[in-house]
């Protein structure tokens, strides 16, 4: 049975997950915490990395700022994305102006911007607000 490597969101602990329990709502073995989420889920840069790095699923992070008005706008459209997208690809948040420092590391010139992240390595990304369906179809291709 082929398992799946993910990041804990809370703690950063790494866990394999039997591919067919995806759905099943997967716990961290240390902390216990959910390790699909049917939200976005907000992250620090620590566990951002942890996660781009280690994690078998496709991450999209959505670079964002509470006082960015297209990011506003699009914050609970990324969170119906995420339910949608439950067991295929997890999506986290950073909020770029508490971790300013990581908004350079990543390249992000204008928020919201997304990035897509595979097996490590940036895959695509995309800057503007989107709507739920959008967000879904980006993550998928």
């Amino acid at each position: 049975m082929q398992s799946k490597t993910l990041t804990c969101l809370a703690c950063g602990q790494l866990n394999r997950v039997p591919q067919d329990k995806l759905s099943a709502g997967p716990k961290c073995a240390s902390c216990g915490d959910k390790l699909i989420s049917v939200k976005a889920v907000d992250v620090d840069p620590a566990i951002l990395q942890k996660a781009v790095q280690n994690d078998d699923l496709p991450l999209v992070v959505d670079f964002w700022a509470p006082w960015c008005g297209p990011c506003k706008m699009m914050g609970p459209e990324f969170s119906k994305a995420a339910k949608k997208l439950v067991g295929q690809v997890r999506l986290v948040k950073l909020n770029t102006q508490i971790y300013a420092s990581t908004s350079g590391r990543y390249r992000i010139k204008g928020i919201p911007t997304m990035i897509r992240f595979v097996r490590g390595k940036e895959s695509k990304r995309q800057a503007g607000a989107l709507r739920e369906g959008q967000i879904v179809g980006w993550a998928r291709s």
